[in-house]
């Protein structure tokens, strides 16, 4: 028989167990942001080597060949990584949010949110480079993605196969062309469109964020890792990445404009910015 005394250090055990539990699926998961740090510098290199070919005279080919492999690299591995962060934030969020509508609106704000940073660069893409467009790039298809992404954070047992085989359907059906614009967020170019730039729609590329929230339920389920792996959060370049992670948007937003800048003013390219 187990008296009362005895009752009162298991449940402390219990609830120091839990708090725990809480306080490390709050915590930000270092080796995320450094995956994204890598995955933005990433970016601004290809945007970079783009910039040289496109407006300077330089033969690049960055459209094309292992440029062009090394571009969808990278947003595989930013798209992905969303899928992933989606888990710890609805992980997160299901401990402060009661109702399923406060839950549902978070993603939707902050889906909308991001589509329309995808918008301004549109509006910008059009008023300062009219030669293409960018009609759903990688902002777009990030915004659209966490609105729809919010069933399967609920039934993650769906993402996976859901999102293998919109990859598949997007590699079997390519990008076909129609004589219509309304489904060119899907994957269907219309005739006569010309250039768009950082082209990425949901047809494949959704599925890669579902792809990231099966690995983020297998990895990181409740918030919490679920697997062992060195600390090196205290190693400078770890450190550097995982602060750039943190700011990627702000970086995403900022970056294309700083690099046309600089290589105008040191006359690698000529835009006649000044």
């Amino acid at each position: 028989m187990t008296a009362a005394g005895d009752v009162a250090p298991t449940e402390d055990v219990t609830n120091e167990a839990a708090e725990s539990d809480a306080a490390a699926s709050s915590e930000r998961l270092w080796e995320i942001d450094a995956l994204r740090g890598v995955a933005i510098i990433m970016m601004v290199i290809y945007h970079f080597t783009y910039d040289l070919d496109q407006f300077g005279s330089f033969d690049i080919g960055a459209n094309t060949g292992n440029w062009q492999r090394f571009a969808n690299l990278t947003a595989f591995m930013f798209v992905s990584l969303v899928g992933v962060s989606l888990v710890l934030s609805y992980t997160r969020a299901t401990a402060r949010l009661a109702d399923e509508w406060s839950l549902a609106q978070k993603y939707l704000l902050r889906g909308v949110r991001i589509f329309g940073y995808g918008m301004l660069i549109t509006v910008a893409v059009w008023l300062f480079a009219p030669g293409g467009s960018i009609i759903f790039g990688i902002l777009h298809l990030i915004g659209l993605s966490i609105i729809f992404a919010y069933p399967f954070l609920r039934w993650p047992k769906a993402a996976l196969p859901v999102g293998a085989g919109l990859i598949v359907l997007g590699i079997f059906m390519g990008y076909p062309r129609v004589d219509f614009p309304w489904l060119v967020w899907l994957g269907f170019r219309p005739e006569g469109i010309g250039s768009m730039y950082d082209y990425r729609p949901m047809i494949p590329w959704f599925g890669v964020a579902l792809l990231g929230i099966s690995a983020g339920y297998l990895l990181y389920r409740n918030g919490i890792r679920r697997f062992r792996f060195p600390d090196w959060s205290h190693l400078g370049p770890v450190r550097w990445l995982s602060t750039t992670g943190r700011y990627s948007l702000a970086i995403y937003l900022i970056h294309q404009p700083v690099i046309l800048v600089v290589l105008e003013l040191t006359g690698v390219i000529d835009l006649g910015m000044f």
